[in-house]
């Protein structure tokens, strides 16, 4: 609540609260950001916060979500008792417009007529900090939640045990408003689990259900709790020994999966499970049953759509590099931040969250901004309108206007995958042209003086630079390659291939980032596509497709780079000079 004040009072930041992103547009240092900005039906500038006021003459009472459902609010309510600006609001899906409320409002703060209001901003960063959602227990139909009262989430129980909560602290059995005897944890609900298509770990359920085990042995220490688990995953500083603390309080530890929760005679949810340690399938009754929900992705695709954002198989925003940029996306000047891009710990989402403004801050402050002279350049004159570019650009940096392709080059990667699906040439990369690439080619295939000759085409970030290292790392490999260097691997055209092949290259080998770690997101399945197509475009013409050979390497694989050399020279020598395999065939 501290921290939530002091951003609303600082000078230099503008909050939107009730408000919704409805358009992005613009690169770097000049981002156009509108918006709306909801009704809250109560005035900001007038409201005081007294709630109490206005609620204790509503008379409509519904259940309050900041509870999860186990206490009630009304119609009118302050969503959270620290709540930024302290200011109510009124849910129009459940006001009866009875007039109570202005009534009852010493300060005239109740506005029936607020309209949705539209606001634009320019903004030079975004960092995008959409946090999580908590899994939806009852899509686990087994474990009984939203059938059986006594069965809740974790969260659940946290709102219990938090003094302002709808029991005042006491953890109760919400079918009977006791104080369980017995205390059941169910891990991974919605996590590690493919059922769900949650294949992952969300990293805190383990620690969190430790947790209020022990608020829960230290406000009752005659309850029983048992913690059934797959595998604890106690990784972070001091976590271990929280593990062992919670244990030595007389926490219960069973390891295996939990098959169902049913209900017994008089009621109490009972748990059918095994318990691997001891290698027995046993059922057992429990007062409360708790679900160990996981975490799962806030962001909406409205958002991620607007920005051009990758998501993970997991759904989480992906970042340019776990361990180099971790806060950085594949967009200039879009960081992010805390579970937007995976779930975490809190002192990881505030590390995050302190790299992302720093990054932000230092990019503000450079004043100007350097453009990358890597970029894409369309020849109006030679353009078709295709779309084939513009389908092919994940940044979305490329639009057909009046029938022919624009470039936004100020915030264009340079990757060139446009360049090398135009079917009509009409795009360019400057520095690193087709006529550029060519001429390299045709340089380095002059002479002729080893068998068999290859030319490799290596992407700039990944494959390039793992040549780099296999040199420096004094790693040998046979001399026959010739390297030329491109952005991507998305950037090689079919044509640079048959190109060196008609000059003589006895193979071409085409490398670029490893599969889901490409520099420019889906640049090498681009390259992937394409060559599987010219592998059939040569046997077409009486090649062997073992003439083209594709690897996907890391820029730490120099090993790999060279036996991929020596494997590649050993098929070369076994096919044959290039053409032999036509003449073979006409003799």
């Amino acid at each position: 609540a501290p921290k939530m004040t002091d951003v609303q009072n600082h000078p230099n930041i503008d909050l939107f609260t009730f408000s919704e992103i409805t358009d992005i547009t613009g690169s770097v240092g000049n981002f156009q950001i509108k918006g709306i900005k909801k009704p809250r039906y109560v005035s900001e500038d007038k409201c005081k916060g007294c709630v109490e006021e206005c609620a204790r003459v509503c008379p409509v009472e519904i259940s309050n979500p900041f509870d999860f459902g186990l206490g009630k609010a009304k119609a009118i309510y302050m969503p959270i008792p620290q709540a930024v600006p302290q200011v109510v609001c009124i849910d129009s899906e459940y006001c009866v417009g009875c007039g109570l409320c202005k009534q009852a409002c010493p300060a005239d703060a109740i506005d029936y007529d607020q309209k949705v209001e539209q606001f634009s901003l320019e903004v030079g960063a975004i960092i995008v900090a959409t946090g999580y959602q908590l899994f939806d227990a009852s899509r686990k139909e087994e474990y009984g939640y939203g059938i059986y009262p006594d069965v809740i989430t974790n969260m659940e129980l946290e709102r219990m045990l938090n003094a302002s909560g709808p029991t005042r602290g006491r953890a109760v059995v919400p079918s009977s408003g006791e104080i369980p005897k017995r205390v059941a944890f169910i891990q991974c609900v919605g996590s590690r689990d493919a059922t769900v298509d949650n294949s992952y770990c969300s990293r805190v359920c383990c620690m969190s259900a430790m947790k209020n085990a022990q608020l829960l042995k230290e406000r009752y220490p005659d309850v029983d709790i048992v913690i059934h688990y797959i595998d604890i995953r106690a990784s972070g500083e001091m976590y271990e020994e929280y593990y062992e603390r919670t244990q030595s309080m007389g926490v219960d530890f069973i390891r295996g999966k939990v098959a169902e929760v049913s209900e017994d005679r008089d009621g109490n949810p009972m748990l059918r499970f095994e318990d691997t340690l001891e290698c027995e399938i046993r059922e057992e009754p429990y007062d409360l049953v708790v679900l160990s929900t996981g975490m799962e992705s806030n962001i909406d695709d409205n958002i991620s759509g607007l920005l051009n954002l990758s998501r993970r198989t997991d759904r989480f925003l992906s970042i340019a590099h776990p361990k180099m940029r971790p806060v950085d996306s594949h967009v200039n000047g879009v960081f992010i931040a805390g579970c937007a891009s995976g779930p975490k710990e809190i002192q990881v989402a505030i590390a995050q969250g302190g790299a992302a403004a720093a990054k932000t801050v230092r990019l503000l402050n450079k004043g100007e901004l350097e453009t990358d002279p890597l970029s894409a350049h369309v020849d109006p004159d030679k353009c078709i309108g295709c779309k084939l570019c513009e389908d092919v650009c994940k940044f979305s940096k490329i639009h057909i206007v009046d029938k022919k392709a624009v470039v936004d080059e100020l915030s264009c990667r340079g990757c060139g995958a446009c360049s090398a699906a135009c079917p009509v040439d009409a795009i360019c990369m400057r520095n690193y042209t087709d006529d550029q690439i060519l001429a390299q080619v045709h340089a380095a295939l002059e002479v002729k003086d080893e068998f068999p000759l290859i030319v490799a085409f290596l992407c700039n970030w990944c494959s390039y630079a793992c040549a780099d290292l296999a040199g420096t790392s004094r790693i040998q490999y046979p001399t026959n390659v010739r390297i030329i260097r491109t952005m991507c691997a998305g950037r090689v055209d079919p044509i640079f291939v048959l190109s060196a092949l008609e000059d003589g290259a006895d193979g071409v080998l085409v490398a670029g980032c490893r599969l889901d770690e490409c520099h420019y997101l889906h640049g090498n399945y681009n390259a992937k596509h394409r060559m599987n197509a010219l592998e059939g475009v040569l046997e077409d013409i009486g090649l062997s497709p073992k003439r083209l050979k594709v690897e996907w390497i890391s820029a730490a694989e120099g090993e790999k780079f060279a036996k991929s050399i020596e494997s590649f020279v050993d098929d070369l020598k076994e096919l044959g000079p290039i053409g032999s395999e036509i003449l073979g065939d006409s003799e």
